[in-house]
């Protein structure tokens, strides 16, 4: 893939960021929901270029993420692939300063797909909604082929495979509201190792049909795990 210029890499800011991590985590989304049921949590990789592939369901996903995979998990700070939608106002502010950049879902920027593959050969944990936009039916919805793209492309140039990872979000309400309850399923990762890298587009089509696979997986067996 040919540079022709440098785009800026997202900023993730030393003093908001790990603010962000605290203020949301311990006050605002503890406070929210009734119940934060996380399952899955061994599932993330704690090193290495990972991609975080979570269903999207509210507005909330892009708060919660963070806050079950991010830092005090992992290790890690994540970046983040959000529709352009998503940074406006004060949540588009606060997620362009913690790693966040746009992306058109529609027709993705060469830029956005560019930025991606450079944080993935960092070794950074990018995350992407496969779907697109947000869905509150509860169905796992086709899934944009940019995901198994910047994966192939990353895993290219990358010294060690992309390990992409299906997340669902299970909302009790399609618009959360005050003191209802959510539900986070981690699943095994899928790596780009997998797929053969000389035939592009047939491992990109395989590998979405992988990932769609999994997350239905998890959308299937969210009834088998109970809310204590």
């Amino acid at each position: 893939m040919r540079h022709s210029a440098k785009s800026p890499l997202p900023h993730i800011s030393p003093l908001l960021t790990p603010l962000m991590y605290r203020l949301l985590g311990d006050i605002v989304l503890q406070q929210y929901f009734r119940y934060l049921e996380v399952h899955g949590q061994e599932q993330v990789p704690k090193s290495g270029p990972v991609i975080l592939a979570p269903t999207h369901r509210s507005r909330w996903d892009a708060l919660i993420i963070p806050y079950v995979t991010g830092r005090r998990v992992s290790g890690r700070d994540l970046y983040y692939m959000v529709s352009h939608d998503e940074m406006l106002g004060l949540q588009g502010w606060v997620i362009g300063h913690c790693g966040g950049f746009a992306v058109n879902t529609q027709a993705p920027a060469v830029s956005a797909l560019r930025t991606g593959v450079e944080l993935l050969r960092r070794g950074q944990a990018l995350v992407v909604f496969p779907e697109g936009n947000i869905f509150r039916d509860r169905q796992i919805h086709p899934l944009k082929p940019g995901l198994a793209r910047l994966a192939l492309q990353a895993a290219r140039r990358c010294e060690e495979a992309i390990q992409i990872v299906p997340i669902l979000l299970d909302y009790a309400q399609p618009y959360p509201q005050w003191g209802s309850d959510v539900k986070v399923i981690i699943g095994a990762p899928l790596s780009t190792g997998n797929y053969d890298l000389i035939c592009p587009k047939s491992a990109a089509q395989q590998l979405i049909g992988d990932l769609f696979g999994a997350l239905q997986q998890l959308q299937e067996g969210r009834s088998l795990l109970c809310l204590t």
